[in-house]
């Protein structure tokens, strides 16, 4: 398989990862790693379920990996992620020697890899990552935006509600 043939393919599988974060009320971001075109470490968010704030879908998917492998060096890997990692996880994939990372939407407010910092290729420190960004940007940004349009329209709703309910019982 073509290189690009085998990011869309893969890239496809964090935003199904994706979806199960937003299916349990999750941000939805989705990661995978994959070793020799096999996915050996997937992961979403479930910061809100497990009320840790390190349960990223990148650290997850780095966790799960190492497991598979038997090993914290994931050489010769690469991580799909459908938005741009942080701070934390760029840490991470730096530290568990990850070469190369694609993500889909750029984080404009969080994101280190391109956004605020380029944490990823500091030639300064000791591990370069190479960086793919953008790869079905709209889409992995679309279920972002759509995700928290539709908490903002529920919190809305319900804080109308409340207001009706105020007004009745006080008239």
């Amino acid at each position: 398989m073509q290189q690009w043939a085998s990011d869309w393919y893969f890239m496809n599988a964090a935003l199904l990862e994706a979806q199960r974060a937003q299916s349990i009320g999750e941000v939805p971001i989705g990661a995978v790693i994959v070793h020799d075109g096999i996915i050996i470490g997937r992961g979403h968010n479930v910061r809100e379920q497990s009320q840790l704030a390190t349960k990223h879908a990148e650290m997850i998917a780095i966790e799960r990996a190492c497991e598979t492998i038997g090993s914290w060096r994931l050489e010769e890997t690469t991580l799909y992620v459908t938005l741009e990692p942080c701070m934390m996880c760029s840490g991470a994939i730096m530290q568990s020697r990850i070469p190369r990372v694609v993500y889909g939407a750029a984080d404009l407010k969080g994101g280190t890899v391109r956004s605020l910092y380029r944490l990823l290729e500091d030639e300064r420190l000791n591990h370069f990552v190479r960086v793919e960004a953008g790869l079905m940007e709209e889409t992995c940004s679309s279920q972002l935006t759509h995700f928290f349009r539709t908490i903002r329209a529920r919190k809305k709703r319900e804080k109308q509600q409340r207001r009706q309910h105020i007004d009745s019982t006080s008239s």
